[in-house]
């Protein structure tokens, strides 16, 4: 053999390494002659974490002489017998010999910023952390991202380190590019599980004393015979032996003493227990114990399985992906049984760890195809836990009555009628005490027009048409006749003005001895400081302090407070264009108002508060005096679109054609029936105090 040139055993190994980066796999050779394969992007993955090729060796946490090489690989096949050592031989992928250095580094720069790689600040030879291009980090800004680029720039290699991300590949500078697909990464490494038999792990027929045992459980001897339900001595006692297995074969073993402790085999397959008995089942049943799968078939029911592992304290947050997804190891190891259920009731514990195991798997499975049972009572004040409190205490007659009862998974966001059949006959009744229509104080307005919680009536007019002081009116009206209270955002207004504008409608005298009061007498302190303690019990109010203008989601989420805290029913949001309107860059307004829109009435909806929101028409072209349409608002025609109700207030301002105090109110959308109809009422205006009084229109 000949003699090895005098250098550190690192450097050695990084050498090799990079000049055999162009083949599909590394050949190292160990003392024995024994070739052992390994592939680059292992190799990339380990080394991607040492600080330096250099600095290859780890120390072992109880001895600080060094162990190992750093990527040292073991494989499942061949065991390594002693330290690696580098080939003899290392192929190397020819260059072409045409190809000068400085066009190599220009081809290789210019591939890579084809795959969105930047490399402007990178050396080569060295591996790199970065942020991947693809993934961008997650949320954490993860430098998952491990490049490599050969000194000779003749080949890069990369790969992201991300379990939800997953994308490698590499690039010759001559030759092709090889882009992996983006995903999770898929471990190579095939885990090799431990054979047993039942002669290794001393398993005996059960004994009459456990026979009897499961006796008084309602369990036959058949029925232990069938599952191969045994027995062996452990710690000093004689523990029951579960045994698992796939097509008759023994695949593992879980062991239970008197006082329900349990233990498995180490180093074996995880499976559902009895999964040979759901073999081709369009219909199964998932338990949580052996116990109960035994009690399942007690009933009837052969096509039942029990997970191996127990339930989890409470259901995670996400659900990992298959390759770190231990804990249900089982779910994938018996995949291809499950798939082929059309049906699967999921039978697990009536605890609160057994309901978190059930939405795990549901989860999992699909909750599309999921089922669950509800325990039956045991007695008058406790329900039973499981399969086998029902077969003990009820009988197998009400287990069957269990699963034939079975319902459906509940999905988040899915409902049946009958959801809501309590609803719908407390709504035919009459009985609903804060969801009923409410009167706007106007016959002429109630004509057309019904104030029902939880909706969204959106006001338009043209400037100093009265689309504010109707508004106020109209919250007068509903706070004496219902008792209503009200959280308003009105941004133009100050509040001292509004104040005034809400004490002239309650009390119905002028706020203020000037000229519009004409002769009326002024309210007096007394008038004055009981309408204050009015305006504070039914008044909230949202406002900006800084000079910044508010967001609708800002306002909304004030506004769920005031709902929360003070038993609001309406909420007035006066006006748009007051609002902080920011979107994205490539977010239409129309797609914005749409969004917008949506989330006001879901507020309302889900809080059962009415909201007004008022809107200003856009600029009106050759305006002729006329009131103008709801789908002249500014912004976009999904204002009267995605509104329940759509007003427009208009006044007269031509003595010619009309008295100068009528105000219109032109109803021109009410999506309920019940609530009214397009029409137009009259209303007149008294200056003075600030009222809307009934008028009839000839």
């Amino acid at each position: 053999m000949p003699a090895i040139p005098h250098r550190p055993l690192q450097t050695l190994l990084h050498s090799n390494l990079l000049m055999a980066l162009s083949k599909n796999q590394l050949l190292f050779k160990c003392p024995a002659g024994t070739t052992i394969p390994t592939y680059p992007f292992r190799l990339l993955r380990r080394l991607s974490f040492a600080p330096h090729p250099d600095q290859c060796l780890i120390k072992n946490s109880r001895n600080s002489s060094s162990k190992a090489l750093f990527f040292a690989m073991k494989s499942s096949r061949v065991q390594s017998p002693g330290p690696l050592v580098p080939a003899r031989t290392v192929h190397v992928a020819p260059v072409e010999e045409d190809t000068s250095f400085a066009k190599r580094v220009a081809m290789m720069k210019l591939k890579l910023e084809q795959a969105e790689i930047r490399c402007a600040s990178f050396e080569p030879g060295q591996y790199s952390s970065m942020i991947c291009p693809k993934c961008e980090g997650g949320t954490s800004k993860e430098r998952s991202f491990s490049l490599f680029i050969r000194e000779d720039w003749g080949l890069a290699m990369w790969s992201c380190f991300r379990a939800k991300c997953g994308w490698s590949g590499s690039i010759e500078a001559s030759g092709k590019n090889k882009d992996n697909r983006v995903g999770p990464i898929q471990t190579s490494k095939v885990k090799e599980h431990r054979v047993i038999t039942e002669a290794d792990l001393l398993l005996e027929p059960l004994s009459d004393e456990l026979v009897e045992y499961f006796s008084a459980r309602k369990i036959s001897a058949e029925t232990l015979r069938r599952n191969a339900v045994m027995q062996r001595r452990a710690h000093g006692q004689v523990v029951i032996a579960f045994t698992y297995r796939r097509n008759g074969a023994l695949v593992s073993c879980k062991y239970r003493d008197v006082n329900k402790n349990f233990w498995q085999e180490r180093g074996t397959e995880k499976i559902f227990y009895g999964i040979d008995d759901v073999k081709r089942a369009s219909d199964i049943i998932i338990v949580e114990g052996e116990i109960d799968k035994l009690s399942m078939e007690e009933a009837g029911y052969l096509n039942c399985v029990s997970v191996p592992d127990g339930a989890p304290s409470q259901v995670a947050k996400e659900i990992p992906n298959e390759g770190q997804d231990n804990k249900f190891r089982y779910l994938w190891n018996c995949k291809q049984y499950l798939d082929q259920a059309s049906r699967i009731i999921l039978a697990t514990d009536g605890d609160r760890p057994g309901q978190a195991l059930a939405e795990e798997l549901a989860r999992r499975l699909g909750k599309e195809r999921c089922w669950r049972v509800q325990w039956p009572m045991k007695n008058a004040n406790e329900a039973c836990k499981d399969a086998n409190e029902v077969l003990m205490h009820l009988g197998p007659d009400a287990l069957k009555e269990v699963i034939a009862k079975a319902e459906l998974y509940p999905i988040r966001g899915l409902f049946t009628f009958s959801d809501f059949f309590n609803d719908i006959d407390t709504y035919y009744s009459g009985n609903l005490d804060h969801d009923h229509v409410v009167s706007t104080g106007w016959s002429g307005v109630d004509e057309f027009y019904k104030v029902i919680p939880g909706e969204l009536t959106v006001v338009t007019g043209v400037p100093n048409s009265g689309k504010s002081e109707w508004i106020d009116a109209l919250l007068c009206n509903i706070n004496r006749n219902e008792g209503w209270k009200f959280v308003l955002c009105s941004m133009e207004n100050k509040v001292r003005e509004h104040a005034r504008k809400l004490l002239e409608k309650h009390i119905k005298k002028p706020f203020l001895n000037s000229r519009y009061a004409e002769s009326a007498e002024r309210m007096t302190v007394e008038e004055l400081e009981k309408g204050k303690e009015w305006l504070n019990d039914t008044f909230h109010l949202i406002r900006c302090d800084d000079d910044c203008l508010p967001s609708i989601q800002w306002v909304l989420t004030l506004a769920k407070a005031a709902v929360m805290r003070y038993g609001v029913r309406g909420l007035v949001i006066d006006p748009y264009n007051e609002l902080d309107h920011q979107r994205p860059s490539n977010q239409t307004e129309t797609e914005y108002v749409s969004q917008m829109l949506t989330k006001i009435k879901r507020f309302a909806h889900h809080h059962s508060c009415h909201v007004w929101f008022v809107a200003h028409p856009k600029q009106l072209q050759h305006w002729g005096g006329g009131p103008p349409n709801m789908y002249d608002i500014s912004g976009s025609a999904h204002f009267i679109n995605k509104c329940d109700n759509g007003i427009v207030i208009h006044r007269n301002r031509d003595e010619k054609v009309g008295p100068i105090d009528r105000v219109q109110v032109h109803v021109r959308k009410v999506r309920n029936k019940v609530a009214g109809g397009i029409g137009d009422a009259f209303l007149s205006y008294d200056r003075v105090t600030g009222e809307f009084l009934d008028v009839k229109e000839e």
